[in-house]
């Protein structure tokens, strides 16, 4: 297998892919997309809110904002401390307190103030919701590591796609990254958890031989 860049940007990675199969590009295609874990924003703590967006859709929108991931953290169903609620090795937190003084105000992302500042928005201008002069909202937020196949706001590419050329046998991929890692790094990421799936199923294989 050999793997050439030919375009690396903050963003977005461009690579061809030769002497493999098909099957193993795709699977690399949908472990980028379903299964290299990242951070987004699982639960939301409402302490006041009287703002014209229903508590439900607020806490839906804050969900939906890419955040940047620190890979120290542990998934939840592996960290020790077995907590619905979490911990600090397991979630990362956020706080928002705003009041518009004006007739018409946005609230963005950068409202949002981060516990971690390696666990932040990876912009902040994205807009949350309109206040009029008078209202208020007051919330925490937390963070968790988790799955595109779990949820769509844990994928970690907004394009991931290849084209085949069968005449050279080969692979060409365009990963667009959310923001949230690195386009490398959910690449390497992917690469680490075929590897993984690989040796699992090599074990159990070596389990059937025994019994």
């Amino acid at each position: 297998m050999d793997i050439k860049i030919l375009n690396k940007e903050t963003e977005t990675l461009r690579f061809v892919l030769s002497d493999t199969s098909a099957a193993f590009a795709n699977a690399l295609r949908r472990i980028m997309v379903s299964e290299v874990p990242i951070m987004a924003i699982d639960d939301v703590m409402i302490l006041e809110n009287n703002s014209v967006m229903y508590d439900e859709i607020l806490a839906h929108r804050l969900g939906l904002i890419p955040i940047t991931t620190d890979q120290s953290y542990n998934l939840p169903e592996d960290c020790s401390c077995k907590s619905e609620l979490g911990c600090e090795r397991c979630r990362a937190s956020f706080s928002m307190e705003v009041e518009a003084n004006d007739p018409v105000e946005v609230i963005y992302s950068s409202h949002l103030k981060p516990e971690n500042p390696d666990v932040r928005p990876v912009s902040d201008r994205i807009p949350i919701v309109k206040l009029a002069q008078g209202q208020k909202i007051k919330l925490e937020a937390y963070a968790r590591l988790g799955r595109g196949k779990l949820h769509a706001k844990w994928q970690p590419v907004s394009a991931c796609t290849y084209t085949h050329d069968p005449k050279t046998r080969t692979f060409s991929f365009l990963v667009e990254s959310t923001g949230t890692l690195p386009p490398e790094k959910i690449v390497l990421e992917a690469a680490r958890l075929i590897n993984a799936k690989t040796l699992g199923f090599e074990e159990g294989l070596g389990g059937i031989g025994e019994s």
